[in-house]
């Protein structure tokens, strides 16, 4: 875990510092009108740059280099992540509202093993409340799939 962790922190130091850059090149002081485009790039940057750091001292330090995970700990990634890659593979054909409604029903009764009812009324509640807040409320316009194009939007 030791060399992952000043891997991880080396590169995410190296991201910081092009955003630092970045943000030097845009103008990190006060303008007549407030912050210039770089001020908060900057000082997030900064700020990230410092964790990073630290957390690169630390495990330098460190002698124990224990595994990056167990098989048992990687099982449970697994069960998060393999659904959330076909959400947003499934939203390229049937859109957002309805991938994101099979998303909720499958990980509420899959993962938290809810009753049907539940499932149903929070994932079909939930993504009609979405619609309709970004659709009608905020006029956002969101990736929709043949459904929407049915309903007439």
């Amino acid at each position: 875990m030791r060399t992952l962790d000043l891997v991880t922190a080396g590169l995410l130091m190296l991201l910081g510092g092009v955003v630092l850059f970045d943000a030097v090149r845009l103008g990190i002081g006060w303008g007549t009108d407030g912050p210039r485009s770089g001020f908060f790039p900057f000082w997030l940057a900064m700020i990230m740059v410092a964790c990073c750091a630290l957390i690169f001292a630390q495990a330098w330090r460190s002698t124990a280099d224990r595994p990056f995970a167990t098989r048992a700990q990687l099982m449970s990634v697994g069960r998060v992540l393999l659904p959330a890659v076909g959400l947003v593979v499934a939203m390229q054909w049937v859109g957002l509202y309805v991938a994101s409604a099979v998303y909720m029903a499958f990980y509420m009764r899959w993962i938290g093993h809810h009753r049907w009812v539940t499932v149903v009324a929070v994932s079909v509640g939930i993504t009609v409340a979405t619609f309709l807040i970004f659709e009608t409320w905020f006029l956002v316009p969101m990736p929709k799939g043949p459904l929407e194009s049915w309903l007439g939007y």
